[in-house]
């Protein structure tokens, strides 16, 4: 049986979820790695990873910034960073993108499977995976934050599996926890998880007058237990119950929650932000029309992540993950309830689909993929780095050559890649870990980058003597205009700017004035 041609065939035929990952893997891998590079954010999180690695210590304080003294920095990532300084010292910026493009085919992938467990009709599946892609796509970043996709995936297996099909893996969870706590915040979603599947039992429990209620009493003992072992587990960090009261603080601040654009709700005018729009639509739609109603777990669900996602879009791509099965089970139920021929067809398509499936033997795509990938970076075939058409690479190469000494104003956005490429010869003024420097360091930046009354001393407050800043800025084209600062630098991406100053005499001589170069110009 195991020689005949039939079973020999399907050896080669790869499932509908390895050819899910493979495309994925292959696109993000080959087409569309730069785009995970697009934050300059992966470049410290590299160097904080290298700094922990070689010193065998974890950063309890800033190394990065000027900031005096340094500040405390609780690094709830720094696992995450010791992983990525480990892929980069091998295979530099191209391994961090196919590291992280694996682990997004790899949580995408195993989210399939679990809406296949569902049992539903495939197609409405297939539909359901694409629509959720499509909505998470715009935070496919090489950060973190996509550990916490992977681990929520599973996450969100372990209970379905445990409420739904009665097999109890929850034993799994500590271990889980305990790594996804010290590589990510996002762990608290984890916790989100378990608690929602607690409250909706122990509620059936509490309402049920029949013999079920032994049965929800049971599941409400064994998530009990699970959610102590799991608090227990996340305590071991390095940080201690800091760990776990941070996320909260975080999105508790309300100035930083109103001044970080990604920490800021979806703005439904951005085109990237469409899918997730059709996404809710569509909840809502099949919610309204549909018969079956939702228990009471669905209904946490859905009421908890919704607003998670509303009032932050950084939890859009959780809250597409958290909600799939439930629109899978849902369009299920409506498709049964509806009987013409068309839905008989559909649903007949489904099956034979979903039979076909069944029978693929196709793993073996799976390692050519990644296999094509490792040779292609082994190779120099496949090459990444941060764009210089959106980062400041042209003007950090010329402050290596060229130094320029004293405090530094820079480009939030900068800031990341500054660190990755001038550190230690540099420090930055700010990047994005802005919960680290504290409101006011914000407040100072949003003052000078804005002109708001007082400027000037912030300038002062923070012996500021150079300053390297987005081209297109108000900032820039504000400081073109004055006397006492000279533009040393520009090109389409960054300006550099230096006091003048008598102490920056000797500077200025060797970079010269670009104001009188370009005014000759015009």
């Amino acid at each position: 049986m195991l020689s005949s041609p039939e079973y020999r065939s399907k050896i080669f035929v790869p499932s509908l979820a390895n050819s899910l990952f493979l495309v994925l893997f292959l696109t993000l891998a080959l087409s569309r790695g730069a785009f995970l590079l697009s934050d300059a954010d992966t470049g410290w999180h590299i160097r904080a990873g290298e700094f922990m690695w070689d010193t065998f210590s974890i950063l309890r304080h800033d190394i990065f910034s000027s900031a005096t003294p340094p500040p405390s920095w609780m690094n709830h990532q720094w696992l995450s960073e010791v992983v990525m300084a480990l892929v980069h010292k091998s295979f530099g910026l191209t391994g961090i993108v196919i590291f992280f493009a694996l682990l997004i085919s790899l949580a995408y992938s195993m989210l399939f499977k679990l809406l296949q467990k569902e049992r539903g009709n495939i197609l409405i599946v297939v539909f359901t995976i694409l629509l959720t892609i499509a909505s998470s796509v715009f935070h496919w970043l090489a950060r973190p934050h996509i550990f916490s996709l992977l681990f929520l995936v599973i996450s969100c297996s372990l209970l379905e599996a445990f409420q739904y099909r009665h097999r109890n893996y929850l034993y799994v969870f500590p271990f889980l926890m305990l790594f996804w706590t010290n590589m990510h915040g996002g762990f608290i979603s984890g916790f989100i998880l378990i608690f929602i599947y607690l409250l909706g039992n122990l509620i059936k429990f509490i309402a049920c007058r029949d013999e079920a209620k032994a049965f929800y009493k049971q599941k409400t003992k064994v998530l009990t237990l699970t959610m102590v072992a799991c608090l227990l587990a996340s305590l071991i960090n390095p940080y201690g119950i800091n760990t776990l009261t941070y996320p909260i603080q975080l999105i508790s601040d309300e100035f930083v929650m109103n001044h970080i654009s990604e920490f800021q709700s979806p703005n439904f005018h951005n085109p990237l932000l469409l899918p997730f729009e059709c996404y809710l639509l569509f909840m809502i739609l099949l919610i309204g029309i549909s018969k079956k109603n939702l228990n009471v777990i669905e209904i946490l669900l859905v009421v908890a992540f919704t607003h998670m996602a509303l009032y932050s879009q950084r939890f859009i791509p959780l809250f597409c993950i958290v909600i799939a099965p439930l629109l899978v089970r849902q369009t299920d139920w409506i498709l049964n309830q509806i009987g013409n021929r068309f839905v008989d067809v559909f649903q007949k398509k489904s099956n034979d689909i979903r039979s076909l499936d069944a029978s693929t033997r196709g793993y073996l795509w799976f390692f050519v993929g990644i296999l094509v990938m490792v040779t292609g970076v082994l190779t120099n075939r496949i090459e990444y780095k941060f764009d210089e058409n959106e980062k400041p690479v042209a003007a950090v190469n010329v402050l290596k050559r060229v130094p320029i000494k004293g405090n530094m104003f820079n480009d939030d956005a900068f800031g990341g890649y500054l660190i990755y490429s001038a550190f230690p010869q540099y420090k930055v003024f700010i990047d994005s870990r802005v919960d680290m420097y504290g409101v006011d360091r914000l407040k100072d930046y949003l003052n000078l980058v804005y002109f708001k009354p007082g400027w000037e001393d912030v300038v002062e407050k923070y012996h500021i003597n150079w300053v390297i800043f987005n081209a297109d800025s108000i900032l820039s084209r504000y400081l073109m205009e004055r006397n006492d600062w000279k533009l040393v630098y520009s090109d389409k991406v960054a300006t550099i700017f230096v006091r003048n100053i008598l102490e920056n005499q000797d500077i200025l001589k060797r970079y010269g004035d670009l104001k009188t170069v370009l005014r000759e110009k015009r």
